[in-house]
């Protein structure tokens, strides 16, 4: 197949959108900002329909909020929760979910879930509007807010369910589900599907049932009996979630898997494991006997931070680790990030 060659640069063009920038003050990543101007030019001709391009541009001001939203509390980790906004308070998931979020908050997390009624707002209950973050859509029904973050600064409202369902993952540290309909299932399964591919950070999935449920467990029986039956997915996908019926249960995973464990970047070919303590040698050995499987290229042994670390200011003072990760078996790397949290 022939090579196409890259359009020339516009210099001219290139000169004023930064003239642009520098009018406009300046600011952080001017040259990611300068190529989003430059896409941005290319719809008067790329783009005809009207509607196609309304969707960009509502998509980019919606996440430009949501982000500017976030920023001031990036160092506090979050829990996204999911269940049916038809949940009534006297059921005992809606109970359930002011528990959890309770407890939660007490441990120090945030809390982040739709703004609507049922468990959304027995999220918010629980936690707090302090602690919470609500993320409403545009609905002909179900679209106000619930009281408990209704007049809240860090409620926002979207137009799109791909862009809400972006700051939901992008900004989680944890996801828990509650029973639910489809929209519960979609959310449920689009988690599991970007941990699976690598496409999202690897986090604590946790379904919760009412005590002696059934709701959670027949559904992970359907994963078992058809998908993994029939080789749609592998054992080691399963290793992505875990059920109970038990709020404590459910706290304890989510802060046992930051015990040690506190991010991963890739950069290049090898996968960095920032963490809060620095594993001996014979701990890095073992790893490497134990998941010889998923190693594709250097083994794991601990770094200093690179430099794209250093330039991006990322976590540069964790010790970490780092291998070259075949980037395909998530379910194993999920269980080594267990390991690491018993060190």
């Amino acid at each position: 197949m022939e090579k196409r060659d890259k359009p020339p640069l516009d210099r001219e063009l290139k000169r004023r959108i930064q003239d642009l920038i520098a009018y406009k003050g300046g600011g952080e990543n001017p040259d990611l900002v300068e190529d989003i101007i430059e896409s941005a030019l290319k719809l008067l001709t790329d783009v005809e329909d009207r509607g196609d391009v309304r969707v960009i541009q509502t998509a980019i001001r919606e996440l430009r909020y949501a982000f500017r939203l976030f920023a001031p509390y990036a160092d506090t980790r979050k829990v996204t929760i999911f269940g049916s906004a038809r949940t009534h308070p006297s059921k005992t998931e809606y109970k359930q979910a002011v528990e959890f979020a309770r407890k939660i908050a007490a441990a120090g997390f945030m809390v982040i879930t739709g703004a609507g009624p049922g468990i959304m707002q027995a999220g918010h209950e629980g936690a707090g509007p302090g602690k919470s973050f609500g993320a409403n859509i545009r609905l002909p029904w179900e679209q106000a807010a619930n009281p408990v973050i209704q007049r809240d600064k860090k409620l926002i409202t979207f137009e799109y369910f791909f862009t809400r369902k972006l700051i939901f993952i992008r900004h989680s540290d944890a996801i828990v589900l509650f029973p639910g309909g489809f929209g519960t299932l979609d959310e449920g399964y689009e988690a599991l599907t970007l941990m699976q591919t690598g496409k999202s950070r690897l986090m604590p999935l946790v379904f919760i049932d009412r005590p002696g449920g059934t709701y959670w467990k027949t559904w992970d029986k359907n994963a078992r009996e058809h998908l993994l039956r029939n080789q749609l997915i592998t054992e080691d996908d399963l290793q992505l979630y875990q059920i109970t019926d038990d709020t404590d249960q459910a706290v304890k995973w989510i802060t046992r898997f930051y015990r040690n464990y506190h991010s991963m970047r890739f950069v290049k070919d090898l996968l960095v494991i920032r963490l809060n303590h620095t594993p001996s040698q014979s701990a890095c050995d073992g790893l490497n006997e134990d998941f010889t499987d998923i190693i594709a290229g250097e083994k794991i042994h601990p770094i200093e931070a690179t430099p794209e670390e250093r330039e991006d200011r990322d976590a540069v003072e964790l010790p970490r680790i780092a291998f070259g990760f075949n980037r395909r078996d998530y379910g194993r790397l999920r269980e080594m990030i267990d390991v690491l949290n018993n060190y």
